[in-house]
């Protein structure tokens, strides 16, 4: 089932997120599992949003490429939410 993964990231920078995306995106395009990843400033903080096929993927991505490159100080707080459907521009529908 598909996931929704939201976390808020208290300190993070639109340069920071930049940096990250930059180091992790070959890696993360290409991860199993995954299929989408947004990211905003909200109020002084940053949030990213991503969809994985399933909670798994997300964790082990998160695990292996994203917590040993975050900058000291930074948590992200992670929320999951499964996803009933997602359909994507190509036609795919996960459930």
């Amino acid at each position: 089932m598909a996931v929704l993964v939201m976390a808020e990231v208290p300190g993070q920078t639109t340069a920071g997120y930049d940096h990250i995306l930059a180091a992790l995106g070959d890696a993360l395009t290409s991860a199993p599992g995954f299929l989408m990843n947004a990211g905003h400033e909200m109020n002084g903080s940053w949030r990213t949003i991503e969809v994985w096929e399933s909670k798994q993927a997300a964790d082990a991505f998160f695990a292996k490429h994203v917590r040993p490159n975050l900058p000291p100080g930074l948590h992200p707080k992670r929320v999951y939410q499964e996803l009933h459907v997602l359909v994507t521009a190509d036609g795919q529908v996960y459930r």
